[in-house]
């Protein structure tokens, strides 16, 4: 019996017919893989994606999605509430959680495992070009401060998947080493801190050009896709080019 990687088993008759996804950027991974049935309501790729809308990930509707008689549900150890998986697991339907990967190497050995060992399917051509791109980092080339909400101000901390991200790129996180991954330091302790960057991204928190430099005099504001900087699925290819030229 294959197990998650949280190390828990996957009771999988079969290759699963019917997948319901929880988490964003995976559902952009398998839809092209497999029959998904339902998705949460922050699924927004592939873009044709026509399927039942779960609610979100954080409190998605556990109803509905035994109404839709999946074979598997894919979830997210940081994405989705454990006790949702376990009300899944306890009606009797298999549930495949991935852990919150801290690098990009690791966020594409979980997709890999997701995909051959409970999908059934093959390894896609845009996951060996991705483990490609962003296997050789960029050389040091800047420091960035790295917020990813406001009120109050949230930043990246350490052992982040988008810090990987960001640090292949050769940018530096300010925050790597800090004892929480999402520490939310006061903005003038932000403010002072010795960055060059101030990395903002649309999402979670929908940071716009009149709505974030502005706080930070003196660092150079960088505008990004927030699905660059935290999906580990086929935009990867996308975001290697698209933030290497940002910086």
């Amino acid at each position: 019996m294959p197990t998650d990687d949280l190390g828990a088993e996957v009771p999988l008759a079969d290759h699963p017919r019917r997948v319901v996804s929880l988490v964003p950027s995976l559902t952009d991974a398998i839809a092209p893989l497999t029959t998904l049935v339902g998705a949460t309501d922050y699924c927004t790729h592939p873009a044709d994606l026509d399927v039942v809308r779960i609610g979100g990930s954080k409190y998605p509707s556990v109803d509905k999605i035994l109404a839709l008689s999946p074979d598997l549900v894919v979830g997210n150890a940081e994405e989705n509430r454990p006790g949702d998986v376990s009300d899944l697991r306890s009606a009797g339907v298999a549930v495949w959680v991935t852990e919150a990967p801290a690098t990009v190497p690791a966020a594409l050995e979980s997709v890999r495992r997701l995909v051959t060992e409970a999908l059934g399917a093959r390894v896609p051509d845009w996951l060996l070009e991705a483990a490609e791109l962003w296997a050789t980092p960029r050389p040091h080339r800047a420091t960035a401060i790295v917020p990813v909400w406001r009120k109050p101000w949230i930043v990246l901390g350490r052992d982040t998947f988008a810090g990987d991200v960001l640090l292949r790129l050769g940018v530096s996180n300010a925050y790597a080493e800090h004892p929480e991954r999402y520490p939310r330091p006061p903005l003038s302790e932000l403010v002072d801190t010795e960055a060059d960057l101030v990395v903002l991204p649309d999402e979670p928190y929908e940071f716009t050009a009149d709505d974030g430099p502005g706080f930070f005099p003196g660092k150079r504001p960088v505008l990004v896709n927030g699905r660059y900087l935290t999906w580990y699925g086929p935009s990867l290819l996308d975001a290697w080019h698209a933030l290497d030229a940002a910086f």
